[in-house]
């Protein structure tokens, strides 16, 4: 039935508080609309991103916590604070358990408080709907426009992390049907374990000049939302982009590409030359693979792969081995799921 859950459903949701912070002082509660949060002492800056996530079915709370976490990280800030608005097909109340169940764990596990939020069944959905928002604090923002030229582009642990992790889960069987070993789709699954970039950017936001966290369309687009934010052009070779052998086993199976398709996992960073040592030293101490994959370049001249293409190297511009992105790709895994309807 459409509209609020019950008392006893809203309960459930509720418990899902994640990590305990002294600075909430009013947290997710019964007949309680709003959260309160003490700010004094919590950073120079307040960092907030909201982001909605309801396709990848069987992992959409873990997934929805990470996402929106990745994007406050991603600017320099620690993660802190979740506003968590749920919507569900129906009242099961086991659906409902497995949901907060993924919310509650991953917030405790990135140490992160969920604060407040909503929670009802619309029945023209037919899956959950989470759409969180996340909230940290910072002395340094880091934007996704401050890329400079020269400035070189690394990006942490590889193409597709996200989209590997859905493919062998919400698409297991028709991987299967197209010669993906069962213990390869195993061990992708996996990969929804290393969705989070919290880690990454703590190691590498004191070098780089902008960061970037690839979502939908993957690296593509974060590549071209990047360079436009920046007002510059970017030279990235496609070789130079880490593609796990899992990544490429399934995607290439379902006739995906790496590069355009969900990418949270992965973090984009524009380092100075002088600090890229730095940065992949940084993330080889916290265990984390990190790899050059091009540069910002000048400008019209070009300096290095943009040299070779035709036309002119314009801000906002993204090259791939001396081929011009024309625009964001469509992430290639929605042909996937329209295909089920």
């Amino acid at each position: 039935m459409t509209g609020k859950l019950g008392p006893d459903a809203l309960a459930t949701a509720l418990a899902a508080t994640g990590a305990a912070d002294d600075a909430v002082t009013q947290g997710p509660a019964y007949g309680e609309d709003a959260a309160a949060i003490d700010l004094a002492g919590a950073g120079e800056t307040l960092v907030v991103a909201a982001d909605p996530l309801s396709l990848a079915a069987e992992s959409v709370g873990t997934l929805a916590v990470h996402v929106a976490c990745n994007d406050v990280a991603a600017s320099g800030a620690d993660p802190r604070w979740l506003t968590h608005t749920l919507f569900l097909p129906d009242d099961d109340p086991d659906r409902l358990r497995t949901v907060v169940d993924q919310v509650d764990a991953t917030a405790r596990d990135l140490g992160v408080s969920v604060v407040g939020g909503h929670t009802e069944v619309l029945d023209a959905l037919d899956r959950p709907l989470c759409s969180m928002t996340a909230m940290g604090t910072t002395d340094r923002f880091v934007s996704s426009g401050g890329a400079e030229p020269g400035d070189r582009l690394l990006l942490t642990k590889g193409a597709a992390i996200e989209a590997t992790a859905i493919l062998a889960t919400d698409f297991r069987e028709e991987c299967l049907e197209a010669g993906v070993p069962a213990a390869t789709l195993d061990s992708a699954a996996e990969f929804l374990d290393e969705v989070s970039v919290v880690p990454d950017a703590a190691a590498v936001r004191d070098a780089a000049t902008a960061l970037h966290d690839p979502t939908e369309g993957g690296v593509a687009t974060a590549l071209v939302e990047m360079a436009a934010a920046s007002g510059a052009a970017f030279a990235v070779e496609r070789d130079a982009v880490p593609v796990r052998p899992e990544t490429r086993a399934c995607c290439d199976a379902l006739g995906v590409d790496p590069l355009a398709t969900f990418g949270s996992g992965a973090l984009l960073a524009a380092v100075p030359p002088d600090r890229v040592d730095d940065a992949l030293d940084a993330l080889d101490v916290a265990g984390i693979a990190g790899a050059e994959i091009g540069v910002v370049e000048t400008g019209a001249e070009g300096d290095g792969v943009v040299e070779a293409a035709e036309g002119a190297a314009e801000p906002g511009a993204v090259w791939i081995d001396g081929e011009p992105l024309a625009e964001p790709p469509r992430d290639e895994l929605y042909p996937l799921w329209e295909a089920r309807e």
